[in-house]
C-alpha cells in the first residue's frame, strides 16, 4: 500500500476542491424539509443564487448532476420533432447533442475541430437562412470542459437578434459559472444550465436551471414528456420555501456557505482571479514549448487549460506519473482527445500557491515522462503571478 503524506492535489476541472467552510456547513444536522426553518433556508439560497447567474428571474434547483439539468432545459421548453441548433465544440457539446436526439429532437450539429468555440458566423448564416423559424432552440456550451475553450455567447445572442429569430438560447455553464464572467439576463439567455461541483465549490449532486420569462412561457406549451424535471411544480413549491420532492438538504447548507464566500470575494474579483491563474498556466505551457489546445486567443478558458502533447507522446502516461509520484490528479483527454491532452483545472477554491504547486508537479511529471520540454515553464508562471 502506498503511503501518502500531505494533501492530495485535485487539479481536474471538476469536481473541484471543497472549502473547509463548506464542508463544515454541510456537517450540520439535517433539517425537516417540510418545516419553517428549512423554508427560510430555501428562500435565502434561491435569492443568493440570482446574483451569481446575474438574473432577476427564477433559478430551479434539482438533486441531480449537470446532465440532469441539461435534460430539464430541453424537456421544459421543447416538443417532439422540434429542430435544435447545436455546435460541436467538444465532448460535452456532443453528449448534449446525443441527449437531444434521444429525446426525439431534430438536431442540426455544426461540426467543429474541438479547438474553437461555437461559431457566431455559422450561427448567423443558419439563423438568417431559417426564414420559417424551424429552429426552436440554440444550444451552446459556454465553457467546454473537455477542451478549455470558451464560446462567445454574447455573439451568438447577437446573431439571433440580427436575424430576428425567436429561437430560445440554452447555455451550459457547468464549468464556467462562478469562474468566468457570465450574465444570464444581459446576454439574453433563456435557460442557463449548471452543476454544483465546479465554480460553486460543492460536491456533485445539485443541478440548476436559470430560466427567463420567455422560457417559462415556452414551458406552458412544450410537449416533451417530463415529470421529475417539470419546472411548474418546483416553482410553485419554491414560492413557499419548499420542493415537491425530498431536497438534498445538506448540500443546500453547503450551497448557502459557498454563495456567502462568493459574495465576500465579489464576483468581479472571482472572475479576475480565474483569468489571472489561467494566464499564468498558459505562460507555463509556452515556457515548456508545448501547445495550448485552444486555438483562438479570444476563447481561452479561465477554468482550465488543456495541454496538447506532441505526436507520439502519451498524455495519460504523464498523468500516471504525476499521480504516482506527486499525488496529483490531472484531467484526462476525453473522446477524440484521449491520450493527446491532459487538462489542468484551476477553478473554484484556488490560490497562487496552489497553482504554483500544481505547475511544479506538472513540470516534473513531463520531465520524468521523457517529454522534451523547456525548463522555463514554472518560472514563467511564477513571474506572471508576481507581476499580474
Amino acid at each position: 500500500m502506498t503511503v501518502r503524506t500531505g494533501r492530495h492535489f485535485l487539479q481536474i476541472p471538476g469536481p473541484t476542491n471543497v472549502p473547509d467552510r463548506v464542508l463544515r456547513a454541510m456537517a450540520a444536522p439535517t433539517l425537516d424539509h417540510r418545516g419553517p426553518e428549512f423554508a427560510e433556508l430555501t428562500r435565502r439560497v434561491l435569492d443568493g443564487l440570482k446574483p451569481v447567474f446575474d438574473t432577476t428571474s427564477p433559478v430551479v434547483v434539482y438533486p441531480s448532476s449537470g446532465t440532469g439539468a441539461w435534460e430539464a432545459a430541453l424537456v421544459n421548453t421543447l416538443s417532439p420533432g422540434d429542430r435544435v441548433l447545436c455546435f460541436e465544440t467538444g465532448h460535452f457539446a456532443s453528449l448534449w447533442r446525443d441527449m437531444a436526439e434521444t429525446l426525439g429532437l431534430d438536431v442540426e450539429f455544426v461540426p467543429g475541430d474541438w479547438r474553437h468555440g461555437a461559431s457566431p458566423e455559422a450561427a448567423a448564416d443558419l439563423l438568417t437562412a431559417d426564414i420559417a423559424h424551424r429552429f426552436k432552440a440554440v444550444c451552446v456550451v459556454h465553457n467546454e470542459t473537455s477542451t478549455g475553450v470558451t464560446s462567445r455567447v454574447p455573439e451568438i445572442r447577437a446573431a439571433l437578434d440580427a436575424a430576428g429569430h425567436p429561437a430560445l438560447l440554452l447555455v451550459d455553464t457547468v464549468s464556467s459559472l462562478a469562474s468566468i464572467e457570465y450574465h444570464h439576463e444581459a446576454w439574453g439567455v433563456d435557460v442557463t444550465v449548471t452543476g454544483s461541483q465546479k465554480g460553486l465549490m460543492l460536491p456533485p449532486g445539485l443541478g440548476f436551471n436559470a430560466v427567463s420569462p420567455k422560457a417559462i412561457e415556452a414551458s406552458r406549451t412544450a410537449r416533451l414528456p417530463k415529470a421529475y424535471w417539470d419546472w411548474a411544480p418546483i416553482l410553485d413549491a419554491n414560492a413557499a420555501g419548499f420542493f415537491p420532492y425530498t431536497p438534498a438538504t445538506n448540500l443546500l447548507y453547503g450551497l448557502e456557505e459557498a454563495l456567502r464566500m462568493l459574495a465576500e470575494e465579489g464576483l468581479a474579483q472571482v472572475w479576475a482571479r480565474h483569468d489571472r491563474h489561467a494566464a499564468a498556466t498558459r505562460a507555463a505551457v509556452r515556457g515548456w514549448g508545448l501547445e495550448v489546445l485552444c486555438a483562438d486567443d479570444r476563447e481561452h478558458s479561465g477554468s482550465l487549460t488543456a495541454v496538447l502533447l506532441p505526436d507520439g507522446q502519451d498524455a495519460d502516461a504523464v498523468r500516471k506519473i504525476v499521480l504516482e509520484r506527486f499525488d496529483m490528479s490531472l484531467g484526462t483527454g476525453l473522446g477524440r482527445l484521449s491520450g493527446k491532452v491532459f487538462r489542468i483545472g484551476h477553478l473554484g477554491h484556488f490560490n497562487d500557491l496552489t497553482l504554483a504547486g500544481t505547475l511544479a508537479g506538472v513540470q516534473m511529471g513531463l520531465e520524468l515522462a521523457g517529454i522534451p520540454v523547456g525548463p522555463d515553464g514554472l518560472a514563467a508562471a511564477l513571474d506572471h503571478l508576481r507581476t499580474a
